[in-house]
């Protein structure tokens, strides 16, 4: 019997039924993201933001975000979701930002917070868990972000992950799995990538706690061999063998016999600690409650930053725990508009050159007039003499 072949949209309906997505934003309700994002009023000189496609745009409602308005000024803006803990699943983060202005100074990442933020007053001492994204300023700084807060202290990635530096949107994306691996994506191109513990230079609470758990129970199990070996004792019915020479191979002995033999599987001729630790511990909770890339309490978004030179468009918000969704929302958000976007960029810049060159043109027109006008003038001044 051959089996019924299962069409490719269904096996894609499938994968995003079993994804969950905590969060999506895409601003295609026009203003109503008022209702949903919060504007901090801890600082009344907090920039605003507006909703914005730009100057340039791969689709004009699709490309809406939310933009910044005001040069030298600190942002706090952000939105809540359900909470939810990310304990044992992979965390994927992701957004697009586009630097229209040809960023010079200033932050474009996003931080996810704990549920208990006080939207109201967010500003740059609130408690986050991740901030990940651009940070440029002058020629020095052009980094991707990618900070955890673990033990209560902020940890930042020590690789130098180099972010996207012209006027286009940029699609970033972060990736935190289970196993205590990263990685991080630029425009669906994965850039780095690596081990939490290694690249932010931490040691995971399971590992520490395995190893605490693995040296005690070593050591008692050392410790019960010492006191079973104690219990040897000589085989009273074994005898010489016949051709035992008692010259060349020495006093004979009886053979050593243990009572009570070895527990767990341990042996008399010795213990091999790798095999004796797996069956010991195969079936011990040691794992504590939470680790480096997992957070208890998820529940807000947002945007805390500054700029010098307003005008970045933040858009395409998205919070899940499945890559393939993400892989796919982002094909279907920025990948469908960077090509126009680009396409639109072209035609607008080439308008201005024409538009410059049209300018020079005519100053030089009445440049040339003027010149001939005041020779005129002179001509007729000198005739009057």
């Amino acid at each position: 019997m051959v089996a019924a072949r299962v069409p490719l949209w269904a096996v894609c309906v499938l994968r995003m039924t079993l994804a969950t997505v905590y969060f999506q934003e895409e601003f295609l309700d026009g203003e109503r993201w008022r209702n949903r994002w919060v504007q901090s009023a801890n600082d009344s000189q907090f920039g605003h933001f507006r909703l914005s496609s730009g100057k340039f745009y791969g689709h004009k409602e699709k490309d809406k975000g939310l933009q910044t308005t005001q040069n030298g000024r600190f942002y706090a803006i952000s939105a809540r979701f359900k909470p939810f803990s990310n304990k044992g699943k992979t965390l994927v983060i992701q957004y697009t930002v586009k630097h229209e202005q040809k960023m010079d100074c200033g932050g474009g990442y996003i931080k996810v917070f704990p549920a208990d933020i006080d939207q109201k007053n967010l500003n740059g001492k609130s408690q986050y868990y991740i901030m990940f994204g651009p940070d440029i300023c002058g020629f020095d700084i052009k980094k991707v972000h990618v900070i955890l807060h673990f033990k209560n202290q902020y940890h930042s990635n020590k690789k130098s992950i180099r972010c996207k530096v012209d006027g286009f949107t940029h699609l970033y994306t972060l990736i935190l799995r289970p196993d205590l691996t990263y990685e991080v994506k630029i425009d669906s191109q994965s850039i780095e990538a690596g081990s939490i513990e290694y690249d932010w230079n931490l040691t995971s609470l399971k590992k520490m706690e395995k190893s605490s758990a693995e040296s005690k129970d070593w050591a008692q199990a050392k410790d019960d061999k010492s006191q079973d070996w104690e219990k040897h004792f000589l085989d009273a019915s074994a005898s010489k063998p016949s051709d035992w020479n008692s010259e060349l191979d020495g006093d004979w002995q009886a053979p050593m016999l243990q009572k009570p033999p070895y527990q767990d599987g341990l042996k008399p001729e010795g213990i091999d600690k790798d095999v004796w630790l797996h069956q010991k511990m195969k079936n011990t909770n040691y794992l504590t409650e939470y680790d480096l890339s997992e957070f208890e309490n998820i529940g807000a978004i947002g945007l805390e930053l500054w700029q010098v030179r307003s005008g970045t468009i933040f858009d395409n918000f998205l919070i899940t725990d499945d890559e393939e969704y993400a892989e796919n929302f982002g094909k279907a958000t920025w990948g469908e508009t960077k090509g126009p976007e680009r396409e639109m960029d072209a035609i607008q810049a080439k308008e201005e050159v024409k538009k410059a060159r049209e300018e020079d043109e005519e100053e030089m027109l009445m440049d040339k007039f003027n010149g001939q006008e005041s020779n005129f003038r002179r001509f007729h001044r000198r005739d009057e003499f």
